[in-house]
């Protein structure tokens, strides 16, 4: 996906980038790209690659998901930004918190975000399970993403304690989703949400299977959850 159809297909989905936006998403490609010699960011680094795999899927969720009626978003594990900062490019009103385990990835973010001109960026260096029992984070959020971290019956014990009560996490996967949501009813519904909403699409050019859930927080998480770094991944919630 070159820059001109990536441009042109998100403006067939209701998402107009200005010249501005059309720039950070040209340097955001450029500093990931040099950044990525040095540490390992991502293996995808074609431009056409980048731009479909990456910044195409991360803008995706906004195609089902109104982000311009909230306004605090956490996203889980984030990497190299994905998904939040190329959503965050697209709605600059975002205040968007990135939590990611690996130190070199929050300092690769923060001079990204500076590069970028991205104002109301925070990146919080931490495991997610401690993160998610700080009272300055848990449910504190509108929406809580996360993108390719783990699967979902360990994901929603990272991802759901963070959401505020009516607020929403919203998990895109690849395929095998509906395999996983199988394994994490349990979860999802110990956790305190619900399912809203399911979208199954297909990414543009290469057809790849995307689904992308919608889940709303709908009373508090137990004070048990996350457990502690390590335990989600080991024993999920059955």
């Amino acid at each position: 996906m070159n820059e001109q159809l990536f441009i042109q297909s998100l403006k067939d989905n209701g998402i107009e980038l200005n010249g501005t936006q059309v720039e950070q998403f040209r340097k955001y490609f450029e500093i990931l790209v040099e950044w990525n010699e040095k540490m390992n960011l991502t293996a995808i680094t074609n431009l056409e690659g980048v731009y479909l795999k990456h910044f195409y899927d991360s803008i995706s969720a906004a195609f089902y998901f109104d982000f311009t009626k909230v306004e605090t978003l956490c996203d889980v594990g984030a990497g190299a930004g994905f998904p939040s900062i190329p959503l965050k490019i697209c709605h600059p009103h975002l205040k968007v918190t990135i939590v990611d385990s690996l130190n070199k990835r929050i300092t690769f973010l923060n001079h990204l975000s500076e590069q970028l001109n991205l104002d109301n960026c925070h990146f919080v260096h931490a495991r997610a399970e401690e993160f998610g029992q700080n009272p300055a984070y848990r449910e504190q959020f509108d929406i809580v993403t996360a993108r390719a971290v783990a699967r979902l019956n360990v994901l929603s014990e990272l991802c759901i304690p963070l959401a505020k009560e009516g607020g929403y996490f919203l998990a895109l996967k690849a395929a095998a989703a509906d395999e996983e949501f199988k394994e994490a009813k349990k979860a999802i519904q110990v956790l305190g949400a619900t399912l809203k909403e399911k979208f199954d699409y297909h990414l543009p050019i290469e057809h790849s299977e995307r689904t992308i859930f919608v889940f709303e927080k709908i009373k508090k998480t137990p004070k048990k959850y996350p457990r502690k770094p390590g335990v989600p991944n080991k024993s999920p919630i059955k």
